[in-house]
């Protein structure tokens, strides 16, 4: 299956966006992959995958994304 370029942003609620990140923590932690849905296209992130968090500043406006990186080939 041939992978196309795609930016979503989703915003989910705190009980949605906690138990997300919790079953990602609980994937991460016991070295299995992840499997999640956003927008209608199940992700499969692979136990290799990298983590990293980056926090961004913009005048008064303040950002920070957990992210998981990884390589389809």
């Amino acid at each position: 299956m041939a992978s196309s370029n795609r930016d979503i942003e989703k915003d989910y609620s705190t009980s949605e966006f906690v138990a997300k990140l919790r079953r990602l923590a609980d994937a991460l932690e016991q070295g299995e992959n992840f499997e999640i849905q956003i927008a209608g296209e199940r992700i499969y992130v692979p136990d290799r995958a990298k983590c990293n968090i980056e926090h961004e500043r913009d005048g008064s406006s303040e950002e920070i994304e957990f992210q998981v990186k990884w390589s389809s080939e």
